[in-house]
């Protein structure tokens, strides 16, 4: 059996989830472990999310580094640096030039993008869209509540509800959408408090305000193409800043089941 040193681990998606995924499987000593993400990431808690890499060359989290890498072959020199390599690559084609022992989808598309059994010996899916045993190997729940975490064999995760979590009573009005296509300029950062209607940025002269008072925990990169109806940003009321560069409790959940499930695979 390899060390854990040893073993590939290819990451789907380089947004919160995946990024608290690969971060817990870095911590817990698998070093050889890179990231596949799209060209143009849209996410939104973007101190938590290694695919700013891909705008600013590197990104970290947690004292953990991922860096943006061209090409396959320069992989095996940033696992040496001591960082997570990522690349852009949507067609996941590093899957070829450099294959996996695991193969994590952590897109969070809520459906299936192309994900199958035989990328890799072993293949975990996060949250709906994947069958345990049909296109993935384990399914980890992502929904929030008494079964968050669980790693599935056969089957399905729960269905996207379409809520968003709830944090100090509040769901809906924390979370931030776009109110028209257009792109997005903020005039607020990360960090930032503010106060229920106060303005945080635009989309075609059409302003975002705040929903509830607190702390702006992520907000989608200012200049983005966005759709209306996209989440851009979501509002903390619990007003604590020392949340919005540190990983949430959801993700690190998911975390930790993936290197459950990640553990148990290899004792197969």
């Amino acid at each position: 059996m390899k060390s854990l040193q040893e073993i590939v681990i290819a990451v789907k998606g380089a947004g919160e989830m995946a990024s608290a995924v690969a971060h817990r499987l870095y911590m817990a000593n698998f070093r050889k472990i890179y990231l596949m993400e799209r060209a143009n990431p849209l996410a939104v808690r973007r101190l938590v999310s290694f695919c700013d890499a891909v705008y600013n060359g590197r990104q970290t989290v947690e004292d953990v580094t991922a860096v943006a890498v061209q090409s396959p072959d320069q992989i095996p020199s940033a696992w040496e640096d001591g960082l997570i390599p990522l690349l852009v690559d949507p067609e996941w084609s590093t899957l070829r030039a450099m294959a996996a022992d695991v193969c994590i989808d952590a897109i969070l598309a809520k459906k299936n993008l192309g994900t199958t059994l035989s990328e890799a010996p072993l293949v975990i899916g996060l949250g709906p869209g994947f069958t345990a045993g049909r296109d993935v190997h384990m399914v980890i729940e992502t929904n929030r509540g008494h079964h968050l975490g669980r790693i599935i064999l056969s089957g399905n995760a729960a269905d996207n509800t379409g809520i968003p979590g709830e944090i100090a009573g509040y769901a809906k009005e924390r979370v931030l959408r776009s109110p028209a296509d257009g792109i997005f300029e903020a005039s607020v950062a990360i960090g930032d408090l503010v106060k229920k209607g106060s303005p945080l940025g635009q989309v075609a002269d059409r302003i975002v305000r705040a929903g509830v008072d607190g702390v702006v925990r992520g907000l989608i990169r200012t200049g983005t193409r966005v759709s209306r109806g996209l989440k851009i940003g979501d509002i903390d009321p619990r007003g604590n800043v020392d949340h919005c560069p540190t990983i949430s409790d959801k993700a690190r959940a998911v975390a930790g089941s993936v290197l459950e499930a990640i553990l148990r695979g290899l004792s197969l």
